[in-house]
C-alpha cells in the first residue's frame, strides 16, 4: 500500500506534508482520519485509523510483560487529521523524542508510514548496508 521515501520539511508550526502520491490512498482508506505514534527506532509511525486500530488491537492482546511496549506505542499515541494544506501537525513531545529537525524522511512501508529526521534515517540505512544480510532476506531471489 506504502512504499518510497519522500524528503520533507518540518514547517515552523511542526507540520509536515502528506506526500501526494499517498493522498488518495489515505482519502480511501480513512478519510484523513490518522494516528502517529513512537517507535523503538526514534522515528515516528503514522497510521491510517483503521490499520492503527488493528495494531493496537494486536497490542493490547500481548501478555503482561509487554506492558512497558503497550505504554511506548499507544501512551504515546496522537490522532492527528490531514488538513486541508494536506499536512499533519506533529506534537512538540514526538517531535523532541524522534529528534527531528527540519528536513525530514517520509518512508512508506506497507500498512504504515515511518516519519524520520533525515540524517537519522541516512545514518541508519549506512549501518544496516555495513552490517550482515538476515539470512532469510540473503536467500531471496532478487
Amino acid at each position: 500500500m506504502f512504499q518510497g521515501e519522500s524528503a520533507l520539511t518540518l514547517d515552523g508550526k511542526g507540520r509536515v506534508t502528506v506526500p501526494a502520491r499517498f493522498r488518495d490512498v489515505l482519502a480511501a482508506l480513512c478519510a484523513g482520519q490518522m494516528t502517529v505514534t513512537k517507535h523503538p527506532s526514534r522515528c515516528l509511525l503514522l497510521f491510517p485509523r483503521p490499520a492503527w486500530v488493528e495494531f493496537r488491537g494486536k497490542l493490547m492482546a500481548l501478555p503482561m510483560g509487554s506492558e512497558a511496549w503497550r505504554r511506548l506505542f499507544i501512551g504515546s499515541a496522537m490522532d492527528v487529521e490531514i488538513d486541508g494544506g494536506s499536512r499533519v501537525l506533529l506534537s512538540p513531545e514526538l517531535r523532541q523524542w524522534a529528534g527531528l529537525g527540519k528536513d525530514l524522511m517520509l518512508v512508506g512501508m506497507g500498512s504504515r508510514m515511518e516519519i524520520w529526521d533525515r540524517e537519522r534515517y541516512l545514518a541508519n540505512e549506512e549501518a544496516t548496508l555495513a552490517g550482515p544480510m538476515p539470512d532469510g532476506l540473503a536467500n531471496m531471489v532478487m
